[in-house]
């Protein structure tokens, strides 16, 4: 027997096989080996470092985009938190003055109700004299916004002009306060709801009710600060 045998193996990169396939000619083929096992590790672990590259790449730009999500919101979060800093800033200083208001003592015959001070007079003026008047006060003729108010204002004596107007639009005569706004909570008698030319408002008849009195007729007046 030939001592060849007993060599050691002489691994090429290449093996050369044949083979037969569904009839036909016999096909010869070479396919990569490696010379060692320490080869084959080695191809085995490039692989799989390039896979975890890839992975550790993915995993990073994850990660990447969910600190800028919460980085994002964070900020949100402290603009949100320093503007409800400023509006409580402000709601307190406002309460502040509204309190400040409210304990201040109104002028000699003056009567304080809510946050308002009310002034009644005893001498008659059309309603143009009448606002002029309230107006010398640092006032106008009050405005009637709910029904606390306005059970307020009937208990004065008398009918007398109050800050309701009739005043041309587009669609016709509607009411308004002095100060432009839209009447909202009414307290008009019957048969003097509808606003026309030269009409103002009065306040209060036996019932407690505004009538509508034309801007020529002479009545006391209620001022408002």
């Amino acid at each position: 027997m030939s001592s060849d045998i007993y060599a050691k193996p002489d691994l090429s990169k290449k093996v050369r096989y044949s083979r037969k396939q569904d009839g036909a000619e016999w096909e010869q083929r070479e396919v990569d080996i490696y010379e060692s096992t320490d080869e084959m590790r080695d191809s085995y672990d490039h692989f799989q470092s390039q896979e975890g590259d890839a992975l550790n790449k993915s995993e990073f730009n994850k990660l990447h985009f969910k600190h800028n999500k919460l980085n994002h919101s964070y900020n949100e979060l402290q603009t949100e938190h320093q503007e409800t800093k400023r509006l409580n800033s402000q709601l307190q200083e406002e309460v502040k003055k509204l309190k400040e208001k409210i304990e201040e003592k109104c002028p000699d015959r003056w009567m304080r109700f809510g946050s308002s001070c009310y002034f009644k007079s005893t001498e008659s003026k059309t309603w143009s004299e009448s606002r002029r008047a309230c107006q010398d006060k640092g006032a106008d003729l009050v405005m009637i916004n709910s029904k606390e108010e306005q059970e307020f204002v009937s208990n004065f004596r008398g009918e007398s002009w109050i800050g309701l107007r009739a005043n041309q639009t587009s669609g016709g005569y509607k009411w308004e306060w002095v100060d432009g706004s839209a009447l909202t909570e009414t307290f008009l008698a019957e048969r003097h709801g509808n606003p026309s030319y030269g009409y103002y408002g009065v306040c209060c008849d036996d019932d407690g009710r505004w009538r509508r009195s034309y801007y020529s007729e002479s009545k006391t007046f209620i001022c408002e600060k």
